[in-house]
């Protein structure tokens, strides 16, 4: 192994460096939220502005965009998971030894709730993987757009899929909890990237709350306006039907 390797080794195990991996893992999971939550707004612009928004993701950059940014996604989330787990593993085994001062045990306690909750919140994300984007349900990957029936009905399939009330209710479950994981990660970002003082420490806080209400809002807005019927009727969705084998 290489001086190089043998220096990320050595990063990777420190529990300095499995903090900052966090933290800049998170930063990127933070800014893609926000960048989605303002995409997934569009829908209450219309059909057409939800459908030219969801086309120009598929096709950016002659289609290999949307793909580099799935695959930087899950390497970002994997290895904030990872990071986090083992600090977390590590944080349990030092349990035995006395803690120097207050704040370290406070932190302990809060890395605790803060596993559960992101744990909880990867199934989340798996979940909304597989309805929105895999569409694993074949009545949601067969919509397509009344207006150009080549291109699938984003919209429809937003208002489609919240008509589950199990579905909405696991939606507003999930996205709590991801704005309390929120809330309390931003600030660990701007610590563990050096950026907190005295002078910030209440300002940084107030800032992770701010961020989460917001994004708690914008992912919510859209269940509840779908339930409430704002956004129109839902389409009529077709389940694929096999045809019947021919006898030879």
């Amino acid at each position: 192994m290489n001086s190089l390797g043998k220096s990320l080794c050595r990063f990777w195990h420190s529990s300095i460096g499995k903090k900052i991996v966090v933290a800049l893992t998170g930063a990127m999971l933070i800014l893609f939220l926000l960048g989605h939550v303002v995409g997934n707004l569009l829908v209450f612009a219309g059909r057409e502005a939800m459908n030219d928004y969801a086309e120009f993701l598929l096709h950016m950059m002659h289609g290999t965009g949307i793909w580099v940014a799935r695959i930087g996604l899950l390497v970002a989330l994997v290895l904030h998971i990872v990071a986090t787990v083992s600090l977390v593993r590590q944080n349990r085994a030092a349990r035995d030894v006395d803690y120097s001062c207050k704040e370290t045990v406070q932190a302990s306690k809060s890395s605790r709730i803060m596993i559960w909750s992101g744990l909880t919140v990867l199934a989340f994300v798996i979940f909304h993987i597989l309805h929105f984007t895999v569409r694993v349900d074949s009545g949601l990957a067969n919509l397509h757009d009344p207006a150009n029936p080549d291109r699938h009905d984003t919209f429809g399939m937003v208002v489609a899929g919240f008509q589950n009330p199990l579905v909405v209710l696991f939606y507003i479950v999930g996205i709590s909890l991801l704005c309390s994981h929120l809330s309390h990660g931003i600030a660990s970002v701007f610590q563990t990237l050096g950026w907190r003082s005295k002078k910030v420490a209440g300002p940084e806080k107030k800032l992770g709350w701010a961020i989460a209400i917001l994004l708690w809002l914008g992912f919510l807005s859209i269940p509840v306006a779908t339930m409430m019927g704002c956004l129109g009727d839902p389409p009529k969705i077709h389940a694929a039907v096999e045809e019947p084998a021919k006898a030879e």
